[in-house]
């Protein structure tokens, strides 16, 4: 279905998935500038080119303040919060601050090809043993603090587009990986929230998201013929989408 008209007044802030940095939404941000839309992306702690801050000591709750420190420090107002993949978990995260202690700040959330998680659920909640416990092994070089990206060609990138992916991505915190977020869901699914699920090529691990939110209430649900990456590989449809999602007041 389509999104409804963009607001003018809105802020986004755009938030990467694993292994990712700010640098993922380097083709996006012009585009959404360029046609007067406020947007702001931030990197999460310990990927991206806050690598060298990686510690057995990042949790959820460090990503949480990361997106929550760059609203603060940019004083923005009606935010759109945009969560790729693993970024899903943490805007929802965000979104249970940030109704409790700011009601209104937040006008929409959108879930690009994204964890929807329910409370009590971890990212890798979802994954089957064997992924789950392939990430953890790949983590025991590391000490069990962060686990290795894999090839950008699983998000359906080709050629120089994943060799651009490649380059940049970096390990990823384990414990992010594992850690269960508690959070109220009426809190939450009081916002406005978009899921934009990217379907050629479908990502395995997002697949019970997609009928997840087929299936619970509250939900609009936009398809994009493209893979996992969308920011790479359709920049300005993925811009045009973006502009589309009206944040609404609550």
């Amino acid at each position: 279905m389509n999104a409804p008209a963009a607001s003018a007044s809105s802020a986004f802030v755009l938030v990467h998935g694993a292994w990712h940095g700010a640098w993922c939404w380097r083709r996006v941000l012009p585009l959404l500038r360029a046609a007067g839309v406020e947007a702001h992306a931030v990197t999460l702690t310990g990927v991206g080119e806050r690598a060298h801050l990686m510690s057995p000591g990042i949790d959820l709750n460090t990503h949480i303040q990361d997106v929550i420190g760059l609203i603060e420090a940019e004083e923005l107002q009606r935010v759109v919060l945009v969560g790729h993949s693993y970024g899903g978990i943490v805007i929802t995260g965000v979104a249970h601050r940030l109704q409790r202690e700011r009601p209104g700040l937040l006008v929409h959330l959108v879930y690009l090809d994204a964890v929807t998680p329910h409370p009590g659920e971890s990212w890798s909640s979802q994954h089957t043993p064997e992924t789950r416990q392939a990430r953890i092994d790949a983590a025991a070089p590391s000490g069990g603090i962060s686990f290795p990206p894999p090839d950008a060609s699983v998000f359906g990138l080709t050629g120089a587009d994943r060799d651009w992916v490649n380059r940049r991505q970096r390990p990823q915190p384990l414990a992010v990986y594992l850690q269960p977020l508690d959070f109220d869901a009426a809190r939450v699914a009081a916002l406005p929230r978009t899921f934009i699920d990217c379907t050629s090529p479908a990502l395995p691990t997002i697949a019970v998201m997609r009928q997840r939110v087929r299936s619970e209430p509250g939900w609009s649900v936009i398809e994009m013929a493209t893979g996992h990456d969308p920011m790479v590989s359709e920049p300005a449809a993925l811009a045009a989408l973006l502009r589309g999602v009206q944040g609404q007041p609550v």
